[in-house]
């Protein structure tokens, strides 16, 4: 029986690794916890170390989103949106902290139901930031990309744009 529970803890293991490997074929990590507070949604975060070389195929100009009191500009990669399928959305801010804010994203409703959030990487020779998710399956009805952007002094600004 002991033998029979290593095992079994064993391929948990296996499997929570495997699950956090999303992210287009570059290593990704899972955060602990969701971001948001207001708690039960079930959403998962992910990161990622996406590299200056890594394909996204063909970026689609969004356009912008008024996230709080400014605009910023939306590319979607990875083609068009699928119930299921692995999404890539690279948000311009319109200004330069150098990294210092930290953006999310995620498809869905604005209160998260389903979603799973993805947390931004900055990439500097571009000035934008990098996010990846997965779109809920199925897509709820009215979804969206929502982007939210925490500035350095803690002021979270969010807001959506349609996909593609």
């Amino acid at each position: 029986m002991f033998e029979g529970m290593k095992l079994m803890a064993a391929g948990a293991l296996m499997i929570s690794l495997g699950v956090a490997g999303l992210g287009c074929g570059s290593e990704s990590e899972q955060e602990s916890g969701p971001s948001n507070t207001s708690g039960g949604s079930g959403e998962t975060e992910t990161t990622g170390g996406m590299e200056d070389d890594h394909d996204h195929g063909e970026e689609v100009a969004l356009g912008t989103a008024t996230v709080g009191d400014f605009e910023v500009e939306a590319f979607q990669g990875h083609g068009e949106t699928e119930p299921g399928k692995e999404m890539h959305l690279v948000v311009k801010l319109p200004y330069n902290d150098s990294g210092a804010s930290e953006v999310r994203a995620w498809i869905g409703t604005e209160d998260r139901f389903a979603s799973v959030v993805g947390k931004g990487d900055y990439a500097a020779s571009h000035d934008d930031y990098d996010i990846h998710v997965v779109a809920p399956d199925p897509l709820p009805e009215g979804a969206a990309w929502w982007i939210e952007v925490t500035q350095p002094d803690g002021t979270m600004h969010t807001g959506s744009i349609a996909f593609q």
